[in-house]
């Protein structure tokens, strides 16, 4: 996305390619096209065993999940729940990772036990993590076992307090470990120094699934289930996909895994909460890949954490009839309208406040703060910040002199390490590797803001912030064909570290510029007798300035689907005048 006309909008990258008797290897192997093997290469795939697993994601490649500390002891703890029928709550996060994460420990458990409950707090009123008020009346409902998922990690006293009170937990989690671990029965977190679980990168969803796959090989050793009848948990995938994908963990290893299988199940739609949240979306029917799960499905699951409940998402997802679900699907989808208008809101404010302030431009991170601004939206306005200025970015949602903040990051800058530096302003923080959360007490903003930046100047290269066109290849455009994005699309699913293919072409004759839809560019480029249709997002203002040029031009090759009809048509990344 850029704000001005000057093209090309970005910095311009070619990989280098990579070893030319490794790329002869892929391509007799496995019979792509040289260029395809260069794709795999870039996606630092160096032997042929890795090759073959990452074209062919397959259950069977999972690593044991006992691998991870305390696995046992929690598959344990939990079993022994089970038997004696101590009542359980599992304890999720309002976001997607956490709701899904929620409906397959529960939907599982439910089937062990009838003495299972939930709990998700609200994001406004009770904020992340676990509360002692919430644990009281957990006590007074009798329950003996919390198990918390998405978050926990760093509810070191809430923790305590429950075992004080005679409630044991055991802990899913996958954020950044600060200060050692809780006194839980189980911390089940790769990010453990001491977890030898090979993939560290799972999403919370990745992790209960991890432990679904655990605890169900361990009760069927017991004789658990008669006649060998155990709960499939392959189908439950697709909600594993859905948080896995919209916690924009890495498709890497077990996600992509996850992601892969997961999403075949969505376009299959047999659960009735994502087919009638498809219908809502308007692509039942439609294959579902990452882009419509991350900016169709999604969306809507996390809207409901962000401005109303998130169990209206468990209870969709948990529907069993499609009449309900709809019903919620429907629920939902207002949820997500209102979003969208507080976003714009939020974003037209702060694009006014930096159109004001010529010094923004020279800082190496954006802070704002304000008290009309709606927490449950911030992460997603902060996420398009670092979209449009290509640096790490903090909106502050302010109540009663004291802000609640979500902060996204550059692939160059460490959030949540960067916030250990800043520790002593703040009130709490926690997080990931590029996005994090923080309370902080207003007085301390303008303080915060200095000191952040201050650490990514030192530690990022202003390269760094320069907003960059990674080009995986170059190609001509006769090379572009349908043979070619099938053996593309084996490359998916696409998504945080395993980006879309990006090819650039040279001296192409820009024909038949046109604004369509919301401001979308859309054109044809030709070279040499080959000619395709080209659409460029929000980039409408340049249809003038592209008439009749000739362009080297940086795009996505995909099949674009419009009213029974199919072609190949360019999803263009940057263009430059030549």
């Amino acid at each position: 996305m850029i704000l001005d006309n000057n093209l090309p909008a970005t910095v311009w990258k070619v990989k280098a390619p990579g070893s030319k008797e490794l790329e002869q290897t892929l391509v007799q192997e496995f019979g792509v096209r040289p260029l395809v093997a260069r794709l795999l290469q870039n996606r630092h795939i160096a032997t042929l065993d890795h090759a073959h697993r990452y074209l062919n994601p397959s259950l069977n490649d999972l690593h044991s999940p006992f691998l991870m500390a305390d696995m046992k002891a929690g598959v344990a703890r939990l079993i022994e729940a089970v038997y004696s029928g101590d009542p359980i709550v599992i304890y999720g996060d309002y976001d997607a990772d956490g709701i899904t994460s929620v409906v397959v420990l529960y939907k599982f458990i439910k089937e062990l036990t009838p003495h299972v409950s939930y709990h998700i707090p609200d994001r406004v009123q009770d904020g992340y993590g676990l509360k002692i008020p919430v644990i009281d009346t957990f006590k007074n409902r009798g329950v003996k076992l919390i198990v918390t998922v998405d978050c926990g990690v760093s509810d070191f006293d809430q923790i305590a307090y429950a075992k004080s009170i005679g409630i044991d937990t055991i802990v899913l989690d996958h954020h950044e470990i600060v200060g050692g671990l809780p006194d839980a029965v189980a911390v089940i977190n790769p990010n453990r120094g001491d977890c030898e679980f090979p993939f560290k990168y799972l999403a919370g969803v990745g992790i209960a699934f991890n432990f679904l796959i655990a605890l169900r090989g361990t009760l069927r050793k017991e004789g658990f289930w008669k006649h060998d009848e155990y709960p499939n948990l392959k189908e439950y995938l697709d909600v594993v996909a859905l948080g896995t994908i919209g916690d924009i963990a890495p498709l890497l290893g077990e996600n992509r895994i996850f992601a892969k299988i997961g999403l075949d199940l969505i376009t299959e739609g047999k659960r009735p909460g994502i087919r009638a949240l498809k219908e809502v979306c308007g692509i039942d029917g439609q294959m579902i890949d990452s882009f419509k799960a991350s900016f169709c499905l999604i969306p809507r699951i996390n809207a409901a954490g962000r401005i109303a409940s998130a169990l209206d998402a468990v209870d969709l997802l948990l529907a069993e009839n499609i009449d309900q679900a709809r019903q919620i699907a429907e629920k939902l989808d207002a949820h997500n309208r209102r979003r969208q208008a507080m976003e714009k809101d939020i974003l037209t404010d702060i694009l006014g406040q930096i159109g004001e302030n010529p010094d923004v431009g020279k800082m190496s991170s954006l802070v704002f703060a304000s008290d009309k601004w709606h927490p449950g939206v911030i992460g997603i306005v902060a996420s398009k910040l670092v979209d449009l200025f290509s640096r790490p970015a903090f909106v502050i949602s302010l109540h009663d002199g004291v802000g609640k903040g979500s902060g996204r990051s550059v692939s160059e800058f460490n959030i949540h390490k960067g916030l250990q530096q800043c520790a002593s302003l703040l009130l709490s923080y926690g997080g990931h590797y590029r996005a994090a959360g923080i309370s902080i007490r207003e007085d301390d903003i303008d303080e915060f803001a200095c000191m952040l930046d201050e650490i990514i100047r030192d530690s990022v290269k202003t390269s760094g912030l320069i907003s960059q066109t990674l080009i995986d290849a170059e190609c001509r455009l006769e090379e572009v064909d349908l043979d070619l994005l099938t053996q593309i699309s084996q490359l998916a699913p696409f998504g945080c570290e395993n980006p879309e293919p990006i090819l650039c072409a040279r001296k192409l004759a820009v024909a038949s510029p046109s604004v369509v839809g919301n401001n979308h560019l859309k054109l044809r480029l030709n070279e040499n007798g080959a000619s395709f249709s080209a659409i460029w997002f929000g980039m409408g203002k340049l249809a003038g300035k592209l008439a009749g040029a000739t362009v080297d031009a940086v795009f996505t090759p995909q099949i674009n689907y419009w009213n029974g009809a199919s072609d190949i048509q360019l999803k263009i990344k940057d263009v430059a005048l030549t």
